[in-house]
């Protein structure tokens, strides 16, 4: 399925043990549906890592990378409740990413999905967003038990922008560049497609700044934008 708009905040983070339960009822009961109160957010989910990589991935969908930059969501994160406060210092090795979506194509949401983070140097950004969005990902849509193929880059100014919540938090926070995420019914079909799409960044990318970083992720929990509970 696609999503519901072209901004979209990715999130991976790593979590201290011992605020595991905490943690999740802080995201289920507050965070998730404070994020889906604010005007322009439309859905937001939370996965889990089944392989090597950051343990937790959030992604929250809006109508557009404005909404992630605008007044409604900064004075969120400029008035993060003590609950956020509390919860965000044992947050560890956070990336986190405001993006445009260039590419987001599918039939319905899949509970495993991969990440795959990467970048490009500014001369070939044109080429190879063309190239991923006209030849690399569409036939990914038609991949066995493939649900959705998205892709996104990186607004490197909203991105940064200071907030009380991310100083909140007890370390600094990467911005990833370049995000593809896939999702699928199985976990089978979505390493398959992985290793499908490596194989095609490797040929289109040649010697990348930095190693494919990809990761798999469970699907946890769900949040869309309703007035009175989860969707």
């Amino acid at each position: 399925m696609s999503f519901a708009g072209t901004g979209v905040v990715a999130i991976w983070h790593d979590l201290l043990p011992e605020a595991r339960d905490e943690f999740y009822e802080w995201h289920n009961r507050e965070h998730m549906p404070e994020r889906l109160g604010i005007p322009g957010f439309q859905r937001g989910r939370r996965y889990i890592a089944l392989d090597t990589g950051p343990v937790y991935f959030n992604l929250y969908e809006a109508d557009s990378v404005h909404v992630l930059g605008g007044p409604d969501y900064l004075a969120r994160l400029n008035a993060p409740t003590a609950w956020t406060q509390k919860v965000v210092q044992s947050y560890r090795n956070v990336a986190r990413s405001i993006c445009d979506v260039h590419y987001t194509a599918g039939v319905g949401h899949g509970a495993y999905l991969v990440t795959v983070r990467f970048d490009v140097t500014a001369e070939r950004y044109t080429e190879v967003v063309q190239a991923l969005r006209d030849r690399v990902l569409p036939p990914l849509t038609e991949a066995q038990g493939i649900t959705g193929v998205h892709f996104c880059t990186a607004d490197e100014a909203v991105s940064k922008v200071e907030t009380a919540e991310k100083k909140a938090r007890s370390q600094g926070t990467e911005i990833p560049s370049w995000v593809i995420m896939v999702e699928g019914c199985a976990a089978d079909y979505v390493g398959h497609a992985r290793e499908r799409l490596v194989a095609e960044l490797g040929n289109l990318l040649g010697n990348p700044l930095q190693p494919l970083g990809t990761t798999l992720y469970q699907l946890e929990y769900t949040r869309c934008k309703t007035s009175v509970s989860a969707g």
